[in-house]
């Protein structure tokens, strides 16, 4: 048996298709007594086997310690003597300001109706989070008001012309257009950029080369925007995600327009929410919006009565599709979209709450083509009965295939990323510590693996098998603080097979940590079963 330990590094992937379903009473109440047999599921109109369900409730908090079948406690953390309890956070909010896209009276509207609900509403295990689509205020999960107050009286648009340096003027040409003239081939839009490029420059000779020119940049800063919007959504999910308990995001934003290339970075960002129990609410900033054609702050587009029309036209479809881009975020991950509103204090307070039941259903198409196209999703409920379903529309397939290396890095990821308590390999959890200091200790992490349960492998008359062994550190308010990884390869002869049959591994894990408390979580995961393994600990060092 070898063991090789490295510092845990993590990425991404996207195999099993997850959804997040809300079912609703005709009162609007979600209700959760539903089985996997009530739902079916049609991948595009194709029925599909549900291969993992559940239902979750997002406003119990999963446990820290892990519990019997029972519910008892298999071992309670230490407390001091006579020390009040410590108030464990448990709900857990990220804000996500999009100030690459949002007009600054729409920015400062959100803010103040942000910071309203904080001020009011906000409870002793609440923690909240700022963060804005540019990266230029961030602000990481907690209670203190006045720091919640002072990053929120920060953000000032930033635009996405800022981020590359120079806007175009002339011609006008938006994200989307742009979009249709280099990737669709839209000749329409091409000739309607071209009036409006003759119209605005005097230039009369000006041809169709000149406009891809400009589409193209257009389009480069239009993508620049989108890709720096998405993985902020997705860096903020996994960031909320390694929070334990009731985890939410709240974006804020007019939406963005994603071209069809690009679809999968939010078909990532659903998933990963939707993997790690992470609620998506959106909030049009721009409330009760005015179509771009009838904006007065918008400059009249040059080329005459015709131009002017179709290039609204074209900002017309913009809007909606950026819009959609919100509701379908939102949709897929079980949360709340509030818009065409301007009671922007009702709609963060509406966002807050998260529905009471969730079910969490994922299948594996079969024949899953690596082509990067749409599916759409349906879901039937076998007796409806006056009820409503909501959930994601659709998603794309990925690009590549996903090999079994990536498969089983994010699996592991995302069980460390999260409190479900896994059994499908017989682990027990112990820690022990010992204080080196003062302030300073040894914890030790110590998992007791009953290696009897696993597959293996036979070759050249050795019983084979791998285990990655994950131990991970969180402190008290959920915050990720380190990780360590190890690799055991399992290499054993017929006696020592059967020995260890009997007796087990256990594999030790050392951290050095000043007092105070600690959340631990460790992850086994086998390579020939694929089987998974996940428990807490709470440990207090004085």
């Amino acid at each position: 048996m070898e063991t090789k330990e490295a510092p845990v590094k993590f990425t991404s992937r996207v195999n099993l298709v997850p959804m997040t379903v809300v079912v609703r009473d005709s009162k609007g109440k979600a209700i959760g007594t539903l089985t996997k047999d009530d739902f079916r599921v049609f991948d595009n109109g194709k029925p599909q086997v549900i291969t993992r369900f559940a239902v979750e409730k997002p406003s119990a908090p999963p446990p820290a310690v892990e519990k019997d079948d029972a519910g008892t406690a298999l071992e309670e953390p230490a407390k001091s003597a006579g020390a009040p309890a410590p108030v464990i956070a448990e709900h857990f909010v990220a804000y996500v300001f999009d100030d690459l896209h949002a007009k600054a009276e729409d920015l400062v509207r959100a803010r103040d109706a942000a910071w309203h609900l904080i001020s009011t509403s906000m409870q002793p295990a609440d923690r909240a989070a700022i963060y804005t689509t540019s990266g230029q205020v961030t602000l990481e999960f907690t209670d203190e008001q006045p720091k919640l107050h002072d990053t929120l009286m920060r953000l000032t648009p930033v635009g996405i012309m800022g981020t590359m340096g120079g806007g175009l003027d002339c011609p006008d040409i938006s994200y989307y257009m742009a979009d249709h003239i280099v990737n669709l081939n839209d000749q329409q839009a091409m000739q309607v950029a071209l009036a409006n490029y003759i119209g605005c420059s005097g230039n009369t000779h000006a041809t169709t080369n000149d406009i891809i020119g400009y589409a193209q940049r257009a389009l480069d800063i239009g993508a620049h925007g989108t890709q720096l919007a998405s993985s902020t959504l997705d860096a903020v999910v996994r960031r909320t995600s390694a929070m334990p308990g009731q985890r939410s995001v709240v974006l804020a934003s007019p939406g963005f327009y994603i071209a069809l290339y690009d679809q999968f970075q939010v078909t990532d960002v659903i998933n990963r929410a939707i993997r790690s129990n992470v609620i998506i609410n959106a909030l049009d900033a721009r409330g009760l919006w005015t179509p771009p054609g009838f904006d007065a702050s918008r400059p009249t587009p040059a080329g005459g009565a015709m131009v002017v029309t179709m290039i609204n036209m074209y900002l017309q479809s913009e809007a909606l599709a950026q819009e959609d881009v919100l509701a379908e975020m939102a949709d897929g991950t079980g949360g709340t979209f509030f818009h065409n509103n301007n009671d922007l204090n009702e709609g963060y307070r509406r966002l807050a709450a998260a529905p009471e039941y969730l079910y969490v259903i994922a299948f594996t198409p079969a024949n899953l083509k690596s082509d990067g196209k749409f599916h759409t999703l349906k879901i039937n409920l076998t007796n409806p009965k006056g009820l409503t379903v909501q959930a994601r529309k659709g998603y794309y397939a990925p690009r590549r295939e996903t090999n079994a290396a990536e498969q089983a890095k994010q699996e592991i990821q995302d069980a460390v990323f999260s409190r479900e308590v896994m059994k499908d390999i017989p682990v027990t959890l112990h820690t022990q510590f010992f204080k080196s200091g003062d302030f300073e200790a040894k914890l030790s992490v110590l998992a007791r693996i009953d290696v009897k349960a696993l597959h293996y492998q036979k070759v050249d008359g050795r019983y084979r098998n791998d285990l990655t062994v994950v131990a991970a550190l969180f402190d008290l308010n959920g915050n990720y603080i380190t990780a360590t990884q190890q690799k055991i390869e399992l290499r054993l002869k017929e006696e020592t097979y059967e020995k260890r049959l009997g007796s087990g591994i256990t594999v030790r894990t050392p951290f050095d940590v000043k007092s105070g408390n600690y959340v631990v979580r460790v992850v086994v995961r086998d390579s020939e079963g694929q089987l998974m393994a996940a428990l807490n600990d709470a440990v207090d060092i004085p």
